[in-house]
């Protein structure tokens, strides 16, 4: 199945705004309507579900799946083309308040965490045969109070200066008009997972 991650990333973010839409509510009811508070898994089942409902063709098969060997679930494997992971990041809380350690999502740079580091040398190390990614979800003010940009510049250094690995070129889409107070935009990134210096793979 040919499916480019660029494809992927914008109908991630549309499914985003449709669900969205709908003014889901996270945290067993405690949280404000909108899909930005929802958990990572919670976020990535329900866009899910809207991309399988609109796309079956390209669709039908993604779901989380379990990695090659071990009991460890990869967040989405769309079955002869992908295997992705996926982070949130949100500078703010539910609340409005600066969230802490926030960026440590995306760039701990270490293996076995589950940073966005950890995950694109999970993949690497995975024995997936599809082609692997690493996606990030992040959401802002409009206009940002605390950019994305610099925590996504600065994984996109640590892959690449620290870590050794070998990402494609980002691509990203912007869903604005999100119904949250604080997370009233998001932004999808996602990478390529390539390789890792000095490794075959």
């Amino acid at each position: 199945m040919l499916i480019h991650l660029s494809q992927i990333v914008s109908d991630f973010a549309a499914a985003l705004k449709a669900v969205d839409v709908g003014a889901p509510v996270g945290g067993n009811g405690r949280y404000k309507p909108g899909i930005g508070p929802l958990t990572e898994a919670e976020a990535i089942e329900r866009t899910l579900i809207h991309l399988r409902s609109v796309n079956a063709d390209l669709y039908g098969g993604a779901r989380p799946s379990a990695y090659p060997h071990t009991r460890n679930t990869c967040d989405i494997v769309i079955p002869g083309a992908w295997a992705i992971e996926v982070k949130l990041a949100r500078p703010f809380g539910d609340n409005g308040k600066p969230a802490e350690r926030w960026s440590e999502n995306l760039l701990y740079p270490y293996p076995g965490n589950t940073s966005s580091i950890g995950d694109a040398l999970k993949l690497l190390e995975s024995g997936f045969a599809d082609r692997k990614a690493i996606m990030v979800l992040g959401y802002e003010h409009s206009p940002p109070k605390i950019p994305l940009e610099p925590a996504v510049k600065s994984l996109e250094l640590i892959a690449a200066q620290v870590v050794a690995i070998q990402l494609g070129p980002r691509v990203e889409a912007l869903v604005t008009d999100l119904i949250h107070p604080y997370h009233q935009q998001a932004r999808v990134y996602g990478w390529e997972v390539l390789k890792r210096a000095g490794s075959s793979v």
